[in-house]
């Protein structure tokens, strides 16, 4: 049987010796994604598996025992058909969505293209896998992962982890260090006030006796920069835009403490095993949330929340009524418990 002419059943018994995986774009993502990936090097442990990751997040699977190669998405689509045609690989899993994940291994003849029957590609995949409804699977955003693989006959059922694990940190020397990641992509009503992200932090790194480490991207910079005068008592570094995914990785890995909103540093950071505690307003923190023991969410409770919308078009109020206090009391119980 040719791996292209594969029945719906018929996957289960096949050992693929060479695997792409299309990874998705963004760390949060990338993160919640990363039970799969396990569940996958789990299923086929002798295969040679590559991911297909763009370069922002390549950093992240470079560290990690289930990918034998990452391959930087660094081209056009067509270039980078072409590019992995030669590689011969005999099976695509498709984390991503898009219609351009599909398109890529169509072109690289890669025979047997597994993802979601979604953004029209359904012509393109050889095991297009229908979708879970709300309700059919549990909320949190690692399961989707895992539920196309569920689907399409790789999993026998899904785990029942509660935690994802990186492994790829620094070396676990834990410093006097308190994390501190202020921003948020895709808008403000995700983010925190700043002022009260000083305050929080001040009385953590006074508790402690510990410096405090600013995250973020460059065009954070200034965001962190604001909260960074607020310290003036305190010994405050900010690497906004100064490091690579790979050296926030290390550092964030050492934080005794790491205080964020809902961002791919959140993620990051619980997924290390860092004591967190992750602000949510906006966002739904049981499809979102950080997760294991040492992950806490502090949320205040209000009709609107969560909106799931970029900006707030009234007062904030989901973010304005949590106070740095709260905040600082949550990360000074998981640092001292």
């Amino acid at each position: 049987m040719r791996h292209g002419d594969l029945s719906h059943n018929a996957i289960e018994n096949v050992e693929f010796s060479n695997i792409l995986i299309r990874a998705t774009n963004w760390v949060g993502d990338a993160v919640m994604s990363l039970p799969a990936l396990g569940a996958i090097r789990a299923r086929f442990p002798k295969a040679h598996i590559a991911v297909l990751a763009k370069p922002w997040v390549a950093d992240l699977y470079r560290r990690e025992s289930f990918a034998d190669e990452v391959i930087p998405y660094d081209a056009s689509r067509w270039e980078m058909a072409r590019r992995l045609r030669p590689r011969k690989f005999d099976c695509a899993i498709l984390l991503q969505n898009a219609f351009d994940a599909a398109l890529i291994a169509w072109l690289a003849r890669i025979p047997v293209r597994i993802g979601y029957n979604r953004d029209g590609r359904r012509l393109l995949l050889t095991r297009a896998v229908k979708a879970p409804q709300r309700g059919e699977i549990p909320r949190h955003e690692r399961f989707y992962y895992l539920e196309l693989l569920r689907r399409a006959g790789i999993l026998d059922t899904l785990p029942s982890s509660d935690a994802i694990h990186l492994e790829g940190g620094g070396p676990k020397q834990v410093r006097k260090m308190i994390g501190v990641s202020p921003g948020a992509a895709y808008g403000t009503a995700k983010q925190w006030l700043p002022e009260r992200f000083a305050e929080a932090a001040a009385q953590v790194a006074g508790a402690r006796g510990a410096e405090v480490a600013l995250f973020g991207s460059s065009a954070e910079r200034e965001l962190c920069e604001r909260i960074a005068r607020l310290l003036t008592s305190h010994k405050v570094t900010n690497y906004a835009g100064q490091t690579t995914l790979g050296e926030f990785i290390d550092l964030a890995s050492q934080c005794e403490v790491f205080l964020t909103n809902d961002s791919g540093a959140m993620h990051i950071a619980s997924a290390l095993g860092v004591p967190t505690v992750a602000i949510f307003g906006a966002t739904d923190d049981v499809a979102t949330g950080p997760t294991g023991p040492l992950a806490r969410v502090v949320r205040e409770p209000v009709d609107c929340s969560p909106c799931l919308l970029r900006e707030c078009p009234i007062d904030h109020r989901c973010m304005t009524r949590v106070s740095a206090e709260r905040v600082a009391g949550e990360a000074l119980k998981l640092v001292s418990g």
